[in-house]
Formats: C-alpha cells, structure tokens, sequence
C-alpha cells in the first residue's frame, strides 16, 4: 500500500472507505485563501498519503517559539524505548482525564500516543489543562511516519506563538473561559439550542465544559478528520463553529424524538452532557462530514475578533474571582480520638464527614469545641464572647425533631460589628451550609456551581444591608457592580441560571437579636436571640432547600474552632 509509510499506526481494517485512496496525489498550493478554500472542500480528504503530506506542510508553517522540541529530541530522549514499550504508561494529569480516542488506531498504537503525550509533558511544563491533548495526538498519529515525528507536529501546535491566534488550551483559566465563551456565542447564534440545554440542565456551563470534546473526542473519525483539515489552516474558530453545528443537530434530534413537544423537564447536567455525547458518537448515521461543516460555515457574522473579545473578558472575569486553576482536594482524613472528642450533635464518624468538606488548610487542624448550649447556656451575647477571635467556625444545631444542620463559616464573628447597629452580611465564598440528618448533603456558594456569575457578584468591600427571616430590607442596598453593562460577557447575565445575582453574596451576619447565614430571597439559617428557635429555607446565595422544618426549635447549639495541631 502506498500510504504505509503514513499509516504504520493505523487499522486500515477499521477505515472503511477512506482506506481506498482517489482523487489528487498532489497539492500544488501556497496562497492561504486557496488553501483555505481546498480544506473545506475536502480536497484531499480522500487520499491519505496525500493528506498526511499536506498536515506536514501545514504544520511545518506554523509560526513557534524559538526553541521548538522537534524529532530529534524525542528520539534522543526516548532512546530504544519505541521497541520496549510497557503496556500502559498512565497519562498526565493535565489531560483530566481524557482518554486517548482509538479513533482507527492499531491496539498497540495507543501505547505510542501514551509515550509521545508523557514526552510532550516532560518538554511543556507550563501545560497545566488540556484535554484536547490525548485527542490531536490520537489524530496526528494515523498520518505520522513514527512516534517522532507525531512528536514534532503535536509539539508545533503546542508552541503555536502567533500573536491572535490559539490552537490548543493549556491552562485551565484559558479553557474554562473557552467554555463560558461557547455559552455566549451559543447564545447569540443557536438560540433554540440553548434554551434547550437551559430548560434541561441544572447546571449549563458543566454541559457546555464539553464542547471541545464533543468535537475532538466524541466525534467519528471520518468527520473529525475533515475538521482537522479546516483546522490546520483556520485555527481554534472552526472548533466552535463546529460544536455550535453539533448543538444545532442535537437541538434538531431532540425535538424530533418528542414530536415537537416543547414540555422539558429539567435534569441532572450528567444526564444531558451523556446524552449530548451518546449523539455526538452516533451522529454519521444521519449527518455526513461534509453536511456538518456545510452547517458550521453557514454561520454568519462569525469573527475570530468577536471569540477573542468574549475570550478575554471571560478570563478577565474568572482572574478578579482568583478561579484560575482547577482546584484539587487530597483526602485528608481527620484524625479523631472516639474516645476524646465529644459532642452532643455528631458522632466522631460524622465529624470526619464533615472535615472533608473543609478547605484544604484548615482540614489538618483539629476540632476545638468553642460554644456549647448545654454548658454555656441559651444567650447570643455568651455566644459570641466565646466565638470572637477564631476564625473559621463550624456551626452544629440539632433540632428537637433530631434533624441535624449546620454551616462552615469563614470569618470572624466580631467582624458583625462593623455594621454598627444594622444586620450587615460579611464572609467570604468558602462558606457552606450543610444537613447530616434525615440526609447529609453540602450547599456550597453558587458562584462555585456557576463560575460565570463572578462578574455579576458585587465587591466583597461593599455591605450588604440584611433583615432578619428572610426580608431584604431597602432593594437599593444590593447594588449591582458600578460597571457598564456593554463590558460584561452574555453568558455571564444572571438570567441564563433564573438566579438573582444581586443577592449572591450573602454569607453571614449578625447583630444583638438574631444570627444569619445566607440571604438573598430568604435564609439559609436564622437563629433568634436566646439560640432557642430557627427558620431554615432557600437563600440565593446557596441556594439550598431548607435544612431542615421551616421552623425549628434548638434542641443543642455547638461552634466549633480549628486548633493548628502542630501549635500544640
């Protein structure tokens, strides 16, 4: 087979049609529009010699840093290993973990994208996310000579140093604003598709996280290939023209398997991202390579300026809110003593629950027990002479029905007094509120859930005025940012979640009368003076059910402090 030289990798078994070469043997091209009008013609799609030579020249184009690993360095660092491969080498954690797609690859060709991906790692450091990895290197290989050379070609794209333009994210603020900047031009220009995902998902910027995936990874490799081929020569904006195409077929599937229906039923985002993705890897028995890009080129008005523009002020966004990596948590086990810890509320197996909850610095302290009602009695004042100056704090309740509730709470009780007399909100974004019993469950801050909300947060600085039981007091405290309105991204309007963004940074207040945690259209938790009757309900800021009966009465009330067990 005259393709051999470039097919060494593949399965030619499992390439069907594309395994019979016709059409051109040559390409006899420099100008970049004519080029660009031949890939998405597919001019050499049905050549695959041709089509490997034609992704070396375009690949060799592409403007890189100075020092560009290239073969010769993979060679000179791999050695003899290419001949005594191990059977699984595990990938970085840069990729998330995303799999290398088989795609029409050999069994044993995966090892090869194994060891070439671990190589690059070794060459990047500064790689900290990119799931797209696994997938472009998959794809390269079916038209590499060797592993070295799939190297160099992955290692071009990576090095990409063309000012404007991207090819592949590789830092988690990049592709988390990536997603956010899908959602916006899903928005604009497949708006039905959006409201479908909007009416189905709880939570649609975890579906939209997926939408390079659907298109390297989920995607069948006759028609991913065709998108490789406009992708060398157009960059990162055939990407999305591509995956809004996808949502429009999806959109369009939908509505046909429910008759034309419009009644949606909201559901779990895994749900709907699996189901996208089920589509997405079935979609060639009823859309063909070509039909999808003829769909993702009849976008109009679609501009590489108008995705840098919507890039950059997402990123811009998640930077002021410091969400710029993606946040890991080691399992930290407290280490309790069943027979030293005592507490009326929680066992010592429940506590140990609860301390993974908490943020990964304090979760090495150990549990100070700081209040109690049993010992200290029924009194806000005793409370909070016994709670000022430690911070954080973890609130216990159990209810005389035997519910169980409470909340993590950031900062310092004595900060309450710099509201003077009014019930004034402070706290930081790493409260929580949570339930043990009848069912443990966590309701963390919903700008956690939905990152794309950060920019409608107001300042931390600013104070928000609060009333007791749920009651905002004068609507014109919660301002909105003093920000115009023509800076914000689309899809980082509240309305996109039917939340209501002024009051999402509730966290905590208190004054001589009542304690609060949460506000915003209610109260997480509302504690009265003599720490003997409750309210619980849903609060925007956390946007829980209530905690507990809507009205309680306190059966015990503990707070907890957190000892440095190393200051001991």
């Amino acid at each position: 087979m005259a393709e051999e030289d470039y097919g060494s990798f593949v399965d030619w078994n499992q390439m069907g049609d594309l395994a019979k070469s016709s059409g051109p043997t040559k390409v006899d091209c420099k100008d970049l529009k004519e080029f660009k009008q031949m890939a998405r013609q597919g001019y050499w799609s049905k050549n695959h010699k041709l089509r490997a030579q034609v992704y070396q020249q375009l690949i060799k184009a592409i403007p890189c840093r100075t020092v560009t690993p290239d073969a010769e360095v993979y060679r000179d660092i791999m050695g003899n290993a290419a001949t005594k491969k191990p059977s699984h080498i595990p990938l970085p954690e840069f990729v998330d973990g995303s799999p290398v797609p088989h795609y029409c690859l050999k069994a044993e060709a995966i090892s090869s994208a194994h060891q070439v991906i671990n190589c690059l790692a070794g060459q990047f450091p500064d790689i900290s996310h990119c799931p797209s990895l696994p997938a472009v290197t998959s794809l390269l290989l079916h038209f590499s000579v060797d592993e070295a050379q799939c190297f160099e070609h992955v290692s071009r794209i990576l090095a990409c140093n063309e000012p404007g333009k991207r090819l592949l994210d590789q830092t988690f603020l990049a592709y988390e604003s990536s997603s956010m900047t899908f959602g916006d031009l899903a928005n604009k220009y497949c708006t039905a598709a959006h409201k479908l995902i909007v009416a189905t998902a709880q939570d649609v910027l975890e579906v939209y996280s997926d939408w390079q995936r659907w298109v390297l990874g989920d995607l069948p490799f006759t028609h991913v290939v065709r998108v490789l081929d406009v992708y060398l020569v157009e960059g990162y904006k055939i990407l999305y023209r591509v995956a809004i195409a996808l949502l429009k077929f999806y959109r369009k599937h939908k509505a046909g398997a429910q008759g034309g229906q419009g009644n949606q039923q909201q559901q779990d985002s895994g749900r709907v991202r699996a189901d996208i993705q089920t589509f997405v890897k079935g979609i060639g028995s009823t859309v063909t390579p070509d039909k999808l890009l003829e769909k993702a080129f009849s976008i109009r008005l679609f501009s590489r300026k108008e995705i840098t523009l919507l890039q950059l002020t997402n990123e811009k966004s998640l930077q002021q809110k410091g969400i710029t990596v993606k946040q890991k948590r080691r399992n930290v086990q407290l280490a309790l003593n069943p027979d030293t810890f005592s507490s009326e509320i929680v066992s010592a197996k429940e506590m140990r629950d609860i301390w993974s909850w908490i943020p990964e610095r304090f979760a090495l302290c150990q549990p100070q027990l700081l209040f109690t009602t049993t010992t200290h009695g029924c009194s806000l004042n005793r409370f909070y002479s016994h709670c000022e100056g430690h911070e954080p704090t973890l609130l216990l309740i159990r209810t005389t029905d035997g519910d169980v509730c409470g909340a993590f709470l950031s900062t310092d009780w004595e900060e309450r007094k710099r509201g003077g007399n009014k019930l004034s909100f402070f706290g930081t974004g790493e409260c929580f509120v949570f339930r043990m019993k009848p069912e443990m469950e966590r309701y963390e801050w919903v700008v956690i859930r939905h990152p794309e909300l950060a920019s409608s947060i107001k300042n931390q600085g600013q104070e928000d005025t609060a009333s007791p039981e749920g009651q905002n007091s004068d609507g014109n405290s919660l301002q909105q940012p003093d920000k115009p309105a023509g800076e914000l991204s689309p899809f980082l309007s509240a309305r996109h979640f039917n939340l209501n963004s002024k009051n999402t940074s509730m966290f905590m207040a208190g004054n001589f009368d009542s304690i609060i945690v949460g506000g915003g259209d209610g109260n997480a938790l509302y504690i009265d003076s003599e720490l003997n009757h409750g309210r619980t309900g849903r609060c925007a800021t956390f946007d829980n059910p209530p905690l507990c009966a809507e009205s309680f009465q306190v059966a015990r009330l503990e707070v907890w402090g957190f000892q440095d067990a190393m200051a001991s």
